[in-house]
């Protein structure tokens, strides 16, 4: 790219650029896993530094950290259990309890109806108007859970995604100083290898005190979401505290999925307004820490556009689903890294990185 005249030099990076979109989006089942794994990497990355100053190999050191990874999933995946089973032995009340309050809203937009006719008839402007009968919602087909056929289905296709994960995970905690040095070579010129390896340790850095940061925030609103769970009684708080905690990893996609989950709960476990006390309770603490604790905390490590980080993190979104909304914040973080367009704290070279170079 540095031979290539300035005036084509654009136009060839737009092009590249859109065809590499094309690709990732054709084959998003294997390259979202293996960019998720390579993230949760550069998130784990200062780990098998100090795995390196023990005296750790890289081969061992990358079997813990995946190892430990994996229980960790494994736990979480005991741990939300309760809730999804709750939930799908209470769809009966719910679709009774959300067909009531239909009932209600129809109820309620018949009686506004019929004061206006009573209205226009006393006004004397009365004319014949066509009513269309509108249906109860019991002739609906209701949403189809998914079966255990569905899920037989389904498995081969997350367990090879979870393998493609293990597998890009493990060798690139083990290989990442020599990949940075051959992306070092072919990205800059001769004099420039040190600043872009530099850079890249940089860029780790910064995603690591980015979700390290934002994980002690998620805790503490799961932390104190349980506590306003079992102040107003509702069952299972420490795991809607637990799910809270790790769908707000997700910004905007987690907390709406929180809302929800937390409205069913509602609806089945209250009566009255006491209905919509664990939403709003979690909606003033998801607002405080959104509007005031992550923005104050974040930003003494790396300073982001809010925009760019909306717009980024929808099409990360659009582009991959839930992993791409999960990969969209660090990745920006990590090109903005590579561009020398973020504001880091000072990084002092590891020791690894300055035997790599």
């Amino acid at each position: 790219m540095r031979d290539v005249p300035d005036n084509i030099r654009v136009p060839i990076l737009l092009i590249a650029i859109v065809v590499c979109g094309a690709v990732l989006s054709l084959a998003r089942d294997i390259a979202a896993p293996m960019t998720l794994a390579v993230v949760t990497g550069v998130i784990f990355a200062p780990i098998m530094d100090l795995f390196k100053k023990l005296g750790i190999k890289e081969g061992y050191g990358a079997f813990l950290i995946l190892l430990a990874t994996v229980l960790a999933l494994v736990a979480l995946i005991f741990a939300l259990e309760p809730i999804f089973r709750r939930i799908m032995e209470a769809v009966p009340s719910i679709k009774l309890e959300l067909r009531g309050l239909i009932f209600d809203m129809q109820q309620t937009f018949r009686n506004i109806e019929d004061m206006n006719e009573e209205m226009t008839e006393a006004l004397g402007a009365a004319s014949d108007v066509a009513k269309d009968s509108s249906s109860d919602g019991e002739d609906s087909p209701a949403a189809k859970l998914p079966s255990a056929t569905d899920a037989v289905f389904l498995a081969p296709l997350i367990l090879g995604k979870a393998l493609i994960f293990a597998g890009t995970f493990y060798f690139f905690l083990v290989t990442r100083l020599e990949v940075y040095g051959s992306l070092a070579k072919r990205i800059g010129s001769a004099g420039e290898t040190t600043s872009i390896r530099r850079r890249f340790h940089t860029a780790e850095y910064l995603v690591s005190r980015y979700f390290v940061t934002i994980t002690i925030i998620n805790f503490a609103l799961g932390f104190a979401l349980m506590a306003y769970l079992t102040a107003i009684g509702l069952p299972l708080p420490i795991v809607w505290g637990l799910a809270a905690a790790l769908l707000n990893f997700v910004l905007y996609v987690g907390p709406g999925v929180m809302m929800l989950g937390l409205l069913l709960s509602g609806l089945i476990n209250y009566d009255g307004f006491m209905v919509v006390a664990p939403l709003v309770g979690y909606l003033t603490l998801n607002m405080a820490e959104a509007q005031f604790v992550t923005p104050s905390l974040v930003s003494k490590h790396v300073s982001l556009n809010p925009l760019l980080v909306f717009a980024v993190l929808v099409f990360g979104l659009w582009f991959w689903g839930p992993i791409g909304g999960i990969v969209a914040i660090p990745v920006l973080v990590i090109v903005l890294a590579l561009a020398n367009e973020t504001r880091p704290a000072p990084v002092q070279a590891t020791p690894s990185a300055t035997q790599a170079e």
